[in-house]
């Protein structure tokens, strides 16, 4: 079925209105209507919305079905909604919260992750634990319940940034005034100690314009998440947060598209840290990393009997 979504995600990201739009390429309200409701409409409508925006027919409209009930999406929305236990949903939400978390600092051991997701409960034998670790993890949990909920959707900044209000709120961040949760950073930042990203300014021009040349992809491929993953990395959009959003963001693409995901695993952060650094030069080293964790990811789904 063909879906207008793209187009009115666009729309909506530009603060363009329905009657604008109208006017401004001379289109009827019958037309608009058709839109809406996803019906078709003559090749010219189409041209003339695309030179509007400047785009590709890619990047306003799409053709989608429903979701295949063989699909990995659909399983684990399954298993989440009979809230079973062992399964893949279960395996996936301990497994890529205590390796996303611990990639950014958490100290939280993959047992207390654990412990943490199946009792809400957490075991401290000796010393501390940060409050925030606790928090992000528990945070991290309902990021990967909302990613499943908007799995099937189009990217959009919406999607983007509510995951990383989920993922902040309640932390000691997010009592900041200037710390922004769930909206684009407001103080310039760096990935480590050395690469400068977007300046806050820009950020939303940039977003916008990464967000349009994806959907602009006839295609989406494992080698496209990657690659829009380098460059929302590269803008580094929220004050704190980007690298999970990120993943995150990769996971649910790929489930969107039905390619086997993946979970970067916190023992191959160095391999993934060069693989960023070192993208705009050398690419297949970030994506090799990927496709290690891929396959790494695979085995789980062989033994569930996903693949």
């Amino acid at each position: 079925m063909i879906s207008y979504k793209k187009l009115f995600l666009m729309m909506e990201e530009r603060e363009i209105t329905k009657e604008k739009l109208k006017n401004e390429i001379g289109i009827s309200s019958a037309t608009m209507a058709k839109l809406s409701k996803n019906e078709e409409v003559a090749m010219s409508t189409i041209q003339s919305l695309c030179n509007f925006f400047n785009c590709q027919p890619g990047a306003i409209l799409s053709y989608e079905k429903d979701i295949d009930e063989n699909s990995i999406l659909y399983r684990m929305k399954e298993e989440q909604e009979m809230k079973l236990k062992g399964g893949l949903y279960h395996q996936t939400q301990v497994r890529l919260a205590y390796n996303s978390n611990h990639i950014e600092g958490s100290r939280l051991t993959e047992d207390q992750t654990r412990s943490i997701y199946e009792t809400q409960t957490i075991a401290i034998t000796e010393g501390y634990e940060k409050i925030d670790d606790i928090i992000e993890t528990v945070n991290h949990f309902r990021c990967f319940d909302y990613i499943l909920s908007v799995a099937d959707k189009e990217l959009s900044e919406v999607i983007i940034k509510h995951i990383h209000f989920l993922l902040k709120n309640g932390t000691t961040d997010s009592q900041k005034e200037w710390f922004a949760v769930g909206e684009y950073k407001k103080r310039p930042n760096m990935i480590g100690d050395m690469i400068e990203t977007t300046p806050p300014s820009k950020v939303s021009t940039e977003i916008k314009q990464l967000l349009k040349s994806y959907r602009e992809c006839s295609n989406i491929t494992f080698e496209d998440i990657i690659d829009f993953h380098y460059k929302f990395e590269k803008i580094h959009p929220f004050q704190d947060g980007n690298g999970r959003v990120g993943r995150l963001i990769m996971f649910k693409e790929c489930l969107k598209y039905n390619i086997p995901p993946f979970i970067i695993e916190d023992r191959a952060q160095e391999y993934y840290k060069r693989g960023l650094r070192e993208y705009s030069t050398e690419k297949g080293y970030l994506v090799e990393t990927c496709r290690a964790a891929q396959d790494t990811y695979k085995t789980l789904l062989e033994y569930f009997e996903y693949i």
